[in-house]
């Protein structure tokens, strides 16, 4: 889809339908990396014409500069977090949360990326964050009680440790040229959620996590 495209209706027809998701996805993939390596003063024109759409089809998408910045963000979001259900399925618990340690680390390195971006949205009086911690929550708590039921993983840990613990590596291990000690960290971190599987400390069995 082109600039010829602008006054179509996203509506129109199933094709288009599916055009216009095509180039939805496309704008935020190339939103992120743009936004990440050049700054929240990126081109939009420079990201539309990365995704291989006109500028207009761009605005009927992101009215404004901000707008794009927040879907940016958000489906980066949803992109780790929508995963979780397929990974255990597909991995099985254990692997599975292993697996989605390694992609916080990366959206969080992204997040960083897109900080001075995110300000300029945050200053606009929206605040893209909203449901971060919620999500997040959520699908570690998914990854620690499927876990916790298949007697791969310990079931009294909290869902928030874990995540202080995961932001705490990538904070501290984040940077592409240290993914080798990120790796042993969560490494590390997935012992400490096996150690003791089903077990308390003192040697009754533990309930589900609990947040």
């Amino acid at each position: 889809m082109h600039e010829s495209d602008v006054n179509a209706p996203l509506d129109s027809g199933r094709t288009l339908r599916s055009d216009a998701r095509r180039n939805r996805d496309r704008l935020l993939r190339e939103a992120v990396q743009a936004f990440s390596h050049d700054g929240p003063d990126v081109p939009l024109d420079a990201i539309a014409k990365r995704a291989g759409v006109g500028i207009g089809t761009l605005y009927r998408h992101f009215p404004t500069r901000e707008a794009l910045v927040e879907a940016a963000y958000r489906s980066e979001l949803d992109r780790l977090c929508d995963v979780v259900a397929a990974l255990i399925t597909a991995e099985g618990p254990d692997a599975a949360t292993r697996i989605w340690m390694d992609r916080f680390v990366e959206y969080m390195t992204t997040k960083r990326g897109m900080a001075e971006a995110l300000r300029v949205v945050i200053a606009s009086g929206i605040n893209p964050f909203a449901h971060s911690r919620d999500r997040l929550i959520g699908a570690i708590t998914a990854l620690l009680d499927a876990g916790a039921a298949a007697g791969t993983l310990r079931s009294d840990v909290r869902p928030g440790d874990v995540m202080a613990s995961l932001s705490g590596i990538s904070l501290t291990a984040g940077e592409p040229e240290q993914r080798d000690q990120a790796r042993r960290m969560l490494d590390l971190l997935m012992d400490g959620l096996r150690f003791g599987i089903g077990n308390s400390r003192d040697g009754s069995r533990v309930g589900p996590s609990t947040v």
